[in-house]
């Protein structure tokens, strides 16, 4: 397979609280700069502040400075100018949670990542999202299908991640995020976008 090339682009990446899938998220970002995007990472508050069994937040924000030019925004009031100020040609959400799933479809605006895209958004551009949410053929599933139908929102091909034991979850393949940037800023939606085996 050819590697996607971003060069040039303005990529926001934006990481919330799936902290099991922090890694997956980390390598995404690393495969979108290496394939020649300028990372601008946001964090959610609970992924810059909550420590849990998958590791520390400063081990991930440390990571995070070093794709980019330094600035991690972590607050409403630095996300709130991506728009306005054009700072974003395209926004991914990696991991993209259940809860942000359900704010994003109905316009909350209450945290660092739901007032990025919505600021991101302003301008017609791309919000590429990775889900990774146990209830994503439950409760999220009204969510996923309300964003499909919207402009601008792309999804990274998913699928069910364990069937037979949390039959309702879904999980993004993250190896297949610069792909879908790259195909979003096009205005195309990667397909299939239903997965086997994500």
């Amino acid at each position: 397979m050819q590697m996607t090339d971003l060069t040039g682009i303005r990529l926001g990446f934006a990481l919330c609280g799936s902290f099991c899938n922090a890694a997956h998220a980390l390598s995404a970002a690393k495969a979108c700069a290496d394939a020649g995007a300028q990372l601008l990472p946001i964090v959610s508050e609970h992924f810059a502040e909550l420590r849990t069994r998958f590791g520390a937040p400063e081990t991930f924000l440390e990571s995070l400075t070093a794709m980019s030019s330094g600035t991690v925004i972590r607050s409403i009031p630095e996300a709130e100018p991506l728009g306005p100020k054009s700072m974003t040609d395209a926004l991914v959400v990696c991991p993209c949670t259940g809860n942000l799933l359900a704010k994003l479809s109905a316009g909350i605006t209450d945290g660092t990542v739901p007032m990025a895209v919505k600021s991101h958004l302003r301008g017609g551009r791309p919000v590429i999202l990775c889900i990774a949410t146990n209830d994503g053929l439950a409760a999220s599933a009204r969510n996923i299908g309300d964003l499909l139908n919207r402009r601008h929102y792309y999804f990274v091909p998913f699928g069910q991640d364990d069937p037979r034991k949390k039959p309702t979850s879904l999980v993004a393949d993250f190896t297949r995020v610069p792909e879908t940037v790259h195909a979003a800023l096009h205005g195309e939606q990667i397909q299939p976008l239903l997965l086997r085996d994500p």
